[in-house]
């Protein structure tokens, strides 16, 4: 058997309608999943299923606010009933907000608190009493560099993710004698429609600043793309990571082992 193979399962990537949780959606299907994704709102349903449909996939999409906890033990239900019980579960949705600390107000922070850590907490509770009772399931948190360090003007997102690196090993914790693995996956810096415009060249054909920082802080000399994530994400997702729980690991191209150049 290929320990890789996602052959009857089902995956719930929340917020996967694009970025990030939809190419991680798309490489379950590939490996054999089925597919389930909430979005905040049914305009963002509609477009994600019909990405899923121009890739050939055949994907279930539920409008759920995941830091409601009263929609989401709901969409849970719905899901068992409609599709099945949930055997992966990707915590992908998220927000970031840029301002400086000592500018950002109290309600800001919470919001980012609220959506990317407490979200996490509450869905990861909705799908737990069915792993439990099937004695076998996979969390997987997507986490952050800044689970493990800091950077101007991302106080509240740092916050979370370095709480929600804490909440992935609680959970490996409590509930690894179930068979449940909850494992963190780190991004860095990735290609996506979000960072483009710091990627984007400027007036006078130089890099944009920011692009520069990033392909000097990163061995690998580049950004990452979305499908660097795939394999990874197989990997915490497949039995081939069942002895591996309360682990983050970093897809970076290598910016948390290095101390960056040395200056000219």
């Amino acid at each position: 058997m290929n320990p890789f193979e996602l052959n009857g399962k089902i995956a719930l990537v929340t917020g996967g309608s694009y970025g990030i949780g939809f190419s991680i959606a798309s490489a379950y299907a590939k490996a054999g999943a089925t597919i389930v994704f909430n979005d905040i709102n049914q305009e963002m349903i509609d477009k994600g299923m019909a990405a899923y449909a121009a890739a050939g996939i055949k994907a279930h999409g539920y409008v759920c606010d995941v830091t409601n906890e009263a929609q989401a033990n709901a969409m849970i239900a719905q899901i068992e009933n409609e599709v099945g019980v949930i055997d992966i579960l990707v915590n992908n949705a998220g927000i970031i907000k840029r301002v400086p600390m000592h500018e950002m107000t109290a309600a800001e922070f919470r919001l980012v608190i609220d959506i990317d850590l407490n979200g996490p907490f509450i869905m990861a509770k909705a799908v737990l009493p069915g792993m439990m009772k099937k004695r076998a399931g996979k969390i997987i948190n997507i986490c952050s560099m800044m689970s493990e360090l800091g950077r101007e003007t991302v106080s509240a997102y740092a916050a979370a993710k370095g709480g929600l690196k804490m909440l992935t090993k609680n959970i490996a914790s409590e509930y690894g004698e179930y068979n449940i693995q909850c494992n963190g996956l780190g991004p860095g810096y990735i290609a996506t429609p979000q960072t483009a415009p710091l990627r984007e060249t400027q007036a006078d054909g130089s890099r944009h600043p920011f692009d520069q920082f990033i392909i000097a802080k990163t061995p690998a000399a580049r950004w990452g793309n979305p499908e660097d994530l795939d394999g990874p994400a197989i990997f915490l997702a497949s039995k081939a990571s069942d002895f591996v729980n309360g682990h983050i690991l970093y897809v970076d191209g290598g910016i948390l082992a290095y101390i960056g150049k040395q200056p000219k």
